[in-house]
């Protein structure tokens, strides 16, 4: 799968390993996906509050490294367990929220002039897209098979190795502009991330519809919420980005 957390691997695992009478639903996978995302909300909004109140703007910034690295550190132990899912997701979407929060929120003060709505034009484009991606696979316009998700594969991995390189650049003083700033190039490389990001979201919707389809164990609903809350979150920044790349292009 596009999603590395939604392989079809660790769902054959499941089924090799574990007995269960109680099957995974799309129906209570979309509701675990809407807890999850509620709880998100939930923590960004505690984040978003304190950088707007704090009289020191770097009060927010331990909050915003506390969820990504808390967060990814949950992402880790859930993927190789799935079955914990079912108690860590809910966590992990704590976490995430107050990362997105924190972020959100460092964002919207360094863009107050140039875009001064630009998370909440991130948030309903986040929105939108997700729920024009459901209903372009629930209508089938888009035939989601092997090589589909092969591509995506492909795609994610090679953003992530992009920005691993960056990252690891970073450390050593090299900083590649093209990633970071509002040229032509970069913005053209945002928009392919975010349209990588939104077609991952059919790959999730696949493995979900499938998984459930083959009768894979209960506590998979929450495996199925939490690779999902993985890509909307992916998309959302991804898409913020993007915005504050168009701003940044205006000066």
């Amino acid at each position: 799968m596009a999603n590395p957390v939604l392989s079809e691997s660790i769902f054959r695992k499941t089924q090799a390993t574990e007995s269960y009478s109680l099957s995974m639903s799309v129906k209570g996978t979309a509701t675990k996906a809407l807890i999850m995302v509620i709880m998100v909300l939930a923590g960004a909004l505690y984040t978003w509050k304190i950088a707007f109140q704090s009289i020191d703007p770097a009060a927010v910034k331990p909050w915003m490294w506390g969820g990504a690295i808390g967060g990814f550190v949950l992402a880790l132990i859930i993927s190789f367990k799935p079955v914990w899912a079912q108690y860590l997701a809910p966590l992990y979407a704590v976490l995430q929220g107050l990362f997105l929060g924190a972020i959100s929120g460092i964002y919207s003060q360094a863009f107050v002039q140039q875009a001064p709505g630009i998370v909440m034009n991130a948030t309903l484009l986040t929105i939108i897209t997700s729920v024009v991606m459901l209903l372009v696979y629930r209508m089938r316009i888009i035939r989601v098979n092997g090589n589909f998700i092969r591509v995506i594969t492909i795609a994610t991995g090679a953003i992530g190795l992009y920005y691993l390189v960056s990252i690891l650049l970073g450390l050593f003083g090299v900083n590649i502009t093209m990633l970071h700033d509002s040229s032509p190039l970069s913005i053209g490389i945002s928009l392919v991330i975010v349209a990588v990001a939104a077609f991952s979201l059919l790959a999730d919707f696949h493995f979900i519809e499938n998984a459930s389809a083959s009768g894979a164990p209960k506590y998979m609903e929450w495996y199925g919420a939490f690779g999902l809350t993985v890509t909307i979150i992916w998309l959302y920044l991804e898409i913020l980005r993007l915005l504050a790349k168009f701003a940044g292009s205006r000066d």
